[in-house]
């Protein structure tokens, strides 16, 4: 019996493994990073397709139907995505030089007890008049100490906006942070 169970379950495995391969060809809805533009039709693996593109209606599969509709509906597609990118735009305008203050306890050395997250600078943000979420936050390096550090906020695909996050231990430092650096911007450069 115990072997029966053992043989249906090493089945399942072989299978899995064999599933795991395999591409499928889809429909861009939106423009992704490094993967293409609206209208594309890419391959990429499976579980990218339904674990992340097509949940996120970035995305269809390319069969013969998803393709008809996609030529029809093609004009109000790329409508919607100018409409949506102008939005942003106008907001990356209003954002841009942002700087927002996060107050975190540090160790002497300046390092920070943990890091600044996405959703911590999604907050700082939300709270200075802008609505965005944590996923459009792109922390490229771990902000893992005190000073100033820039952060890219993606409104869009296509548009992205630089955020200053200042990390201090208490408001009076984030303030003599802020004033060091605008003191270091308007000083003449030396040659």
């Amino acid at each position: 019996m115990a072997d029966r169970h053992l043989k249906v379950a090493r089945g399942m495995a072989d299978r899995t493994i064999a599933v795991s391969g395999v591409l499928m060809k889809i429909i861009l809805l939106n423009k992704v990073e490094n993967l293409g533009t609206i209208g594309n039709i890419v391959t990429v693996k499976n579980g990218y397709a339904r674990n992340f593109l097509l949940p996120k209606k970035k995305a269809l599969r390319a069969s013969p139907a998803n393709l008809a509709f996609l030529e029809k509906q093609r004009a109000v597609i790329e409508a919607e995505n100018l409409k949506k990118k102008a939005d942003a735009e106008e907001v990356a305008v209003r954002m841009e030089g942002l700087l927002v203050s996060l107050i975190r306890q540090a160790g002497e050395s300046g390092n920070l007890f943990g890091s600044v997250r996405s959703a911590d600078v999604a907050a700082a943000v939300s709270q200075a008049g802008y609505s965005i979420h944590k996923s459009q936050v792109r922390i490229d390096n771990p902000i893992k100490t005190l000073g100033i550090h820039l952060v890219k906020v993606e409104l869009h695909p296509e548009v992205l906006v630089t955020v200053k996050v200042n990390v201090a231990q208490t408001s009076e430092e984030a303030e003599a942070q802020i004033a060091a650096q605008e003191e270091a911007a308007t000083a003449p450069a030396k040659a």
